[in-house]
């Protein structure tokens, strides 16, 4: 399978970079960069999980939607948030309208301001060591790892919803906890 990797912009990068503008940005910038604090951390996860059956690139385009609808996903706010909170947030077209979802966010939010460590130690704990290779191709890069299998048990375990093996891995990526970048990708070191 071969994949394009090259840009129209003359740069190479991981496949699906190359689809979008959005994309590009996206993952010249952000993606597989390692990330730190509560707010951001909580962000990400929140953003995957409302990535769930869509596509990323819908999610990537609302997020400022959802920064401003969420309280720039500050947990100790998000955490405050009422019922008229979710009739607002479900009749907000800046965000993706999914009543389990902004549940699971302000639930989340709750988690979050009551757990024993800091969320950057809790999730940063499952990173893997790097692995031997590089994905050679898309194609290589796994949806789930026994690492975030372990992440989703364990968010799960503590109140956390919205949290399946694939999306904690997502958000692996998406944070730089692995680095998935493919070889030949500028960004792969």
């Amino acid at each position: 399978m071969s994949e394009k990797l090259l840009g129209a912009d003359g740069i190479a990068r991981c496949s699906w970079g190359n689809s979008a503008p959005d994309y590009a940005e996206y993952h010249d910038t952000e993606w597989g960069v390692p990330l730190r604090g509560e707010t951001a951390l909580f962000e990400r996860l929140s953003l995957e999980a409302f990535q769930s059956g869509l596509s990323w690139l819908v999610i990537l385009r609302k997020r400022e939607g959802f920064r401003a609808a969420f309280a720039g996903f500050v947990p100790g706010e998000v955490a405050g948030f009422t019922d008229r909170d979710v009739l607002r947030l479900l009749a907000d077209t800046g965000i993706v309208r999914n009543r389990a979802k902004i549940a699971a966010t302000i639930g989340n939010a709750r988690v979050v301001t009551e757990l024993d460590r800091p969320l950057d130690d809790l999730l940063w704990s499952f990173a893997p060591e790097r692995r031997g290779r590089r994905p050679r191709t898309m194609a290589d890069v796994p949806a789930t790892t026994p690492e975030s299998t372990a992440m989703a048990k364990d968010l799960k375990k503590r109140g956390f919803s919205f949290v399946g093996p694939t999306t904690c891995y997502a958000m692996m990526q998406a944070t730089g906890m692995v680095d998935d970048h493919v070889g030949g990708c500028f960004r792969a070191t």
